[in-house]
């Protein structure tokens, strides 16, 4: 970076200058930013819609095709344009005015759930449609998510960025109990159709909250000129810093195997614990109110770093491994209630970490590989923990994912330390004992 104003990504519990400013204003501090305010609020209306749209989906495909791997297919159709296109969609957000892009994408967005809610209303929706839309939704979810990424940092500024990184976390943790509990209502009562149908008009709150901001707040970041080779220039800039590209493996390695509860959760629920939707449902709720608890703690403190990290992944390992050999449902669901804080915490030390190391002209390329190694990984460890999971248990399943973790940890660790060893070698004088970082 050309300005050195953060503190480096290894040094232990880093806590940059302006943290004061977060850890003052509680939780909430970046609700204070009006046009952060409008976002959150805006956001938080469509994530429930979206939500909404998963679960009616996902009932939807069931009940034309009775086949789960068919849904497996359309969910992973819809997560691929993520992994295959996420970096190139990096530099279009590197290139554009990123509100513009969003407010295009997100508009877009809204006409396909409302393609999807016709059809279905209609009576004539077939499987290859749903599987079309899809894939639609996917192409515009690769391009929107760095675009957004970086356009926190935008509203923000870096005071602030962790905080609202962790608050989006809650915000995402809180649509997904609230979403699909709705859905259920409306798909009992009305049907799949309906609940498209107010996915469709819930991107209307993103849409309006981007146009009403106020332009003059919002920091201005200079998009590049298009040129040849901008993605390889990304990844080389990613590569040859560490204080990126670590962050990024070890979401690669936690997002792969640990973040695929969607297909490890049904398993332990109906074959480890002999339950039904009723004890899914238990398990959820307990990840995602555990999230929004412990995301709201983290919130309000303002450490990012590699140590933070390590620290996040080994307790994120170690909450599901209790969980895969918890002997009873209560046991299990008490401990994904923490498994919900640790996974918000090492997802919002990881974002921000990211955003804060990040060169302003190269944050949206950044934050695409972060998109990869979290929502573009889907396709290839869903699959691979669902295979382990049918063939040797959900245990086993849970078991994997928590030793993705214990590697990331592992990681974090030999980098950590080598940092310091060098740090002796340099000034042995001054690193006999840790810095005073002001978190204790």
């Amino acid at each position: 970076m050309t300005e050195d104003r953060t503190p480096d990504v290894y040094e232990p519990g880093a806590r940059h200058p302006e943290a004061a400013t977060s850890a003052a204003g509680g939780a909430f501090a970046s609700l204070a930013n009006p046009n952060y305010r409008l976002y959150f609020f805006g956001q938080a209306l469509s994530l429930v819609g979206t939500w909404m749209q998963a679960t009616a989906q996902a009932w939807l495909v069931l009940t034309l095709s009775g086949s789960a791997s068919i849904l497996g297919v359309i969910v992973a159709l819809q997560a691929l344009p993520v992994l295959l296109l996420g970096p190139y969609a990096g530099v279009i957000a590197d290139r554009v005015d990123r509100r513009r892009l969003m407010i295009i994408l997100q508009s877009v967005m809204g006409g396909l759930a409302a393609v999807l809610a016709a059809l279905t209303l209609s009576g004539r929706v077939q499987i290859w449609q749903v599987a079309v839309l899809a894939l639609l939704l996917g192409l515009n979810n690769a391009f929107e998510n760095p675009a957004r990424q970086a356009f926190i940092h935008q509203i923000v500024g870096e005071s602030l960025i962790r905080n609202a990184v962790t608050l989006n976390s809650v915000m995402v943790n809180a649509a997904r109990a609230v979403g699909p509990a709705v859905a259920g209502v409306l798909l009992a009562a009305v049907g799949a159709g309906w609940c498209f149908a107010v996915n469709a008009g819930s991107f209307g709150a993103v849409v309006v909250s981007l146009i009403v901001m106020n332009t003059a707040s919002i920091e201005h970041e200079e998009p590049i000129v298009r040129a040849r080779g901008q993605l390889r220039e990304g990844l080389r800039y990613v590569a040859g810093s560490p204080t990126l590209w670590i962050p990024l493996v070890m979401m690669a390695l936690v997002g792969t195997l640990a973040y695929e509860f969607q297909v490890s959760l049904p398993a332990a629920a109906k074959e480890t614990f002999d339950g039904g939707p009723q004890a899914l449902g238990f398990m959820t709720s307990a990840m995602g109110i555990g999230a929004v608890v412990g995301g709201l703690l983290v919130a309000a403190r303002g450490t990012t770093g590699l140590r933070p990290l390590t620290i996040a992944a080994a307790g994120f390992g170690v909450t599901i491994a209790i969980t895969a050999v918890a002997p009873t449902l209560p046991v299990a669901i008490a401990a994904l209630f923490f498994v919900g804080w640790l996974s918000v915490t090492f997802m919002s030390t990881g974002n921000a970490t990211l955003q804060l190391n990040a060169e302003p002209r190269m944050r949206g390329r950044v934050m695409s590989l972060w998109s990869v190694a979290f929502m573009g990984s889907t396709p290839i460890g869903g699959p691979a923990i669902g295979a382990i999971s049918e063939s040797a248990g959900a245990r086993v399943g849970l078991a994997v994912g928590a030793a993705a973790c214990f590697v990331a940890a592992g990681l974090g660790v030999l980098v950590w330390r080598r940092r310091r060893v060098q740090r002796v070698r340099l000034t042995p004088t001054d690193t006999l004992t840790e810095p005073d970082t002001g978190n204790r």
